[in-house]
């Protein structure tokens, strides 16, 4: 069976996430792990209006506030010492949100 560990980072500060992106290509590399990508989805950019009271309305209002949003994603092929550093051991930023996602695979034409 093969384990295929994928990483969706995602951050409003798009040098902090390259910078994260680059220490995970690193580790990967000098730990000998295949590692795919990264990919990146489009930017997102998101407005929210603000409010000058509770209460809401249309009249009392501050300009939007707008942001942007930047994904990478990354999948490492296998399971062991490394994989468990890049997503457990590695210190990041609080600014990089990170989801990840287990897949166990099949080689092809094995049955059960």
């Amino acid at each position: 069976m093969t384990f295929i560990t994928k990483m969706k980072l995602q951050s409003g500060d798009r040098s902090v996430l390259d910078s994260v992106v680059s220490e995970i290509q690193e580790t990967a590399a000098r730990k000998g792990v295949e590692l795919k990508g990264p990919h990146s989805d489009p930017t997102r950019h998101h407005k929210v209006a603000q409010y000058k009271t509770i209460s809401g309305g249309d009249s009392r209002r501050y300009r939007p506030w707008n942001y942007t949003i930047y994904t990478r994603k990354v999948e490492i092929v296998g399971y062991n010492d490394a994989v468990s550093h890049i997503t457990q051991k590695m210190d990041y930023p609080d600014c990089v949100h990170i989801e990840i996602e287990v897949e166990q695979t099949q080689p092809l034409g094995h049955t059960r």
